[in-house]
């Protein structure tokens, strides 16, 4: 599946980024801060239409059910625009056979944007014994559901997914400076909702926890970079690269997304002692001792990975790339972590870009947002790749996994 690099990225990849750049919403590393006042960005949807497809779509396939905890993380009160503890958990898994599923969508129930799949809301779980376990973290500024299409997936190929909504930035809750600052703590949201899970009287059975995974989008793949080995320098790395190279586009990216990340912002939020402490953490092993393999897809920031930690690693990781990611580009970001992880797999998508990795987009979400859910590549094909990619690649690195 390796392609090769072109790093022309064309005059439809520049007409991307010029769209991108001056529309007024903002998609952060694939966390959408799209407002649709009291309408919940994340619903149910039962309509006839909708369920008989996804049905139809599904006829064939086992299950997938998804429930939904609570826990709580250390670190969370820093990060968390009210302070609150609260770690939320999303976790999908195979569901009996007699489970009905519901479409799961993103947008107002009326006109919803994107297609995030099917589900069993709270369904029992599936017979069979411990299943291996993979914790997914979601881009930047998005709930555990804007990765809940390759989620799915793998639980319906009979993993337990454990994703979170990372506190202070998760599309929901007010987007916090600390969030940013304290990147890695990121990884410590994985290991609280694993310990969750762990201890959970209905999900700890059917968890093999010598079989654990890890895998991330954009933001989410640094995290799971991290949870694997890698070290995190602190922000103003990443903000020494974006003064020198202003137009990659990562630094775009923040720029569009609004985030509170300037000089400013960083100064005042360091104030805080207890934010200054959690800083001086920076550099250290946040790594999950019990996670064997990771799976990235569009990968970065991966300015702000410590190189030699890169280089250190010896879990298992696969890489997956869009070749005209314009968003988190490949040569400052994915290519970098994949030269310098020793035997990492690196899987290039020609004609690809970053938005490509959204949950599918609806008629609405074509209309309403062209920049995001135009495409060179049948997203479908993306999405089908990815999936495919991620199953081979954990049934090599975890034993016996499905």
């Amino acid at each position: 599946m390796n392609k090769s690099f072109s790093a022309d990225l064309g005059e439809r990849a520049a007409e991307r980024r010029k769209a991108r750049l001056a529309n007024a919403f903002a998609v952060g590393l694939l966390g959408l801060t799209v407002n649709f006042g009291r309408f919940s960005m994340y619903g149910r949807v039962v309509g006839t239409a909708l369920l008989v497809l996804s049905s139809f779509n599904r006829a064939h396939a086992d299950p997938v059910g998804e429930t939904h905890r609570v826990t709580t993380e250390r670190t969370a009160v820093l990060r968390d625009a009210e302070r609150r503890d609260r770690l939320r958990v999303t976790v999908w898994y195979p569901a009996a056979k007699d489970s009905v599923e519901q479409p799961l969508v993103v947008g107002p129930p009326d006109k919803p944007l994107f297609d995030v799949g099917s589900v069993a809301f709270d369904a029992p779980f599936a017979d069979g014994g411990p299943r291996p376990i993979l914790l997914l973290a979601p881009g930047g500024g998005a709930r555990a559901r804007m990765v809940g299409w390759f989620g799915i997936a793998m639980a319906r190929a009979g993993y337990v997914v454990i994703a979170v909504d990372h506190p202070g930035d998760n599309g929901d809750d007010v987007k916090t400076t600390a969030a940013m600052l304290l990147a890695w703590d990121r990884a410590e949201d994985l290991r609280s909702a694993l310990a969750a899970a762990e201890n959970d009287p209905v999900i700890a059975p059917h968890l093999d926890r010598a079989r654990v995974g890890a895998a991330g989008l954009s933001w989410g793949g640094y995290t799971a970079l991290v949870a694997a080995g890698a070290r995190s320098f602190d922000f103003d790395r990443l903000s020494a690269f974006c003064a020198e190279n202003p137009d990659d586009g990562i630094c775009h990216q923040r720029a569009r997304d609004r985030t509170p990340t300037t000089s400013a912002d960083r100064k005042k939020t360091l104030a805080s002692p207890d934010i200054a402490a959690e800083v001086a953490h920076a550099g250290e092993n946040h790594a999950l001792p019990e996670v064997r393999a990771a799976f990235v897809m569009a990968p970065g920031p991966i300015q702000m990975l410590d190189p030699a930690s890169l280089a250190a690693m010896r879990t298992p990781v696969s890489i997956m790339l869009g070749d005209d990611d314009i968003d988190v580009p490949p040569a400052t970001n994915g290519l970098i972590a994949a030269k310098a992880i020793p035997g990492a797999t690196l899987l290039r998508l020609p004609d690809v870009g970053h938005t490509d990795f959204l949950p599918d987009c609806t008629d609405a979400g074509r209309a309403t947002f062209p920049q995001w859910c135009t495409f060179s590549v049948p997203q479908a094909d993306t999405h089908r790749q990815a999936i495919a990619a991620a199953q081979e690649f954990f049934a090599r690195t975890l034993a016996k996994a499905p």
